[in-house]
C-alpha cells in the first residue's frame, strides 16, 4: 500500500524544514533573529508569506542581516509584510536567548 501523505502532514514537514534552516544560518545573530521569529510566527503564515520567507532564507546572512535590522535598505524586490515583520521582530529576538 503507498504512504499517502495528506497536506497537513505535508505543511508540517515544511514548517519543520524551514524552521530547521531558520535557526541554523551560521551567522549568531541571524540565528537568532530568525529561529524565533520561524518559531513565533510560522503557524500563522498564509502559503504565500511562507513562500517569501523560504525565498528570504536562500539570501546570503550579512545581506539580509543588514536588512533585517536595518542597517542598509532593503531591495525594492525583498521588500514585504514578512520583511516589515522581521524588522519589527529584532527588536524583541535578544530578549529571548
Amino acid at each position: 500500500m503507498p504512504n499517502i501523505e495528506t497536506d497537513q502532514e505535508r505543511h508540517e514537514a515544511r514548517l519543520r524544514k524551514l524552521s530547521f534552516r531558520a535557526w541554523r544560518r551560521g551567522f549568531k545573530e541571524a540565528d537568532i533573529i530568525l529561529g524565533n521569529f520561524a518559531d513565533d510566527m510560522m503557524t500563522q503564515m498564509s502559503a504565500e508569506e511562507l513562500d517569501i520567507f523560504e525565498a528570504l532564507l536562500e539570501v546570503p546572512d550579512q545581506d539580509l542581516y543588514g536588512w533585517i535590522i536595518q542597517r542598509e535598505p532593503t531591495p525594492v524586490e525583498w521588500q514585504s509584510e514578512i520583511m516589515n515583520k522581521l524588522n519589527q521582530y529584532y527588536k524583541i529576538a535578544y530578549t529571548k536567548i
